[in-house]
């Protein structure tokens, strides 16, 4: 079995768990029920059939709701595409904003999926490690610290100081600072989808670090 089919399989069984919990942690049932292809008009289905080819568990959890605005769906795959095959950004910044978005917004269920490819990509353990537990790491490349500078004063304060962003464009360029700024914000609107199908990371069966101070815990989204 080869390592590409096996990570398939693995991507394909944490969306099943994801969008299985989604509709159990529903108080009165998913508040966006799985559609079935003949309740959608003809625009959705095309929609849908993008969706059935990068999801193995269908069009429950964030695409159950996500289809009842198929052109904005149709754009979401696309910007998923993008940030996931053909940004600027090396694999292992790319990873590393994953990880500290997962590690701001609480949500355990992206650490999950993030961490190993992080390091994969070539993130050290000590980086991780540090991220995991709320700290600025102590061991960074240089620009890796312009990521964690960057994602952490967006995420954090909601500002980007000149200080700040200079040196992210010295040391990634434009086209990358672009791409991480992609990143970082796509996943915090995929953390909104998981709140309104009401997956929250307390009900998560998995718990990687508690929650940041006066951050609302989630369980975003993975692919």
């Amino acid at each position: 079995m080869t390592g590409k089919y096996c990570r398939a399989i693995t991507i394909g069984g944490t969306i099943a768990l994801l969008m299985g919990l989604a509709e159990a942690c529903a108080q009165d049932g998913p508040r966006f029920p799985k559609p079935t292809m003949e309740q959608l008009s003809a625009e959705q289905q095309a929609v849908a059939a993008e969706v059935l080819k990068q999801s193995s568990a269908g069009l429950g959890g964030p695409y159950g709701m996500l289809i009842k605005s198929p052109e904005l769906l149709k754009r979401y795959l696309m910007m998923t595409d993008y940030l996931r095959q053909k940004t600027s950004l090396p694999r292992r910044l790319n990873e590393m904003a994953i990880l500290l978005e997962a590690r701001l917004w609480d949500a355990q269920y992206e650490w999950w999926a993030h961490e190993p490819l992080a390091r994969k990509a070539g993130l050290s353990d000590a980086v991780i490690s540090d991220i995991r537990e709320g700290k600025r790491p102590g061991a960074m490349q240089p620009d890796e610290a312009v990521v964690y500078d960057v994602v952490t004063e967006l995420l954090n304060k909601r500002q980007l100081s000149d200080d700040t962003f200079g040196k992210a464009k010295q040391v990634l360029g434009e086209q990358q600072v672009v791409d991480l700024v992609a990143v970082a914000g796509f996943h915090v609107m995929v953390s909104a989808n998981w709140i309104t199908v009401s997956i929250v990371s307390s009900k998560a069966p998995f718990q990687w670090f508690s929650r940041m101070p006066q951050q609302r815990s989630i369980g975003l989204y993975l692919l």
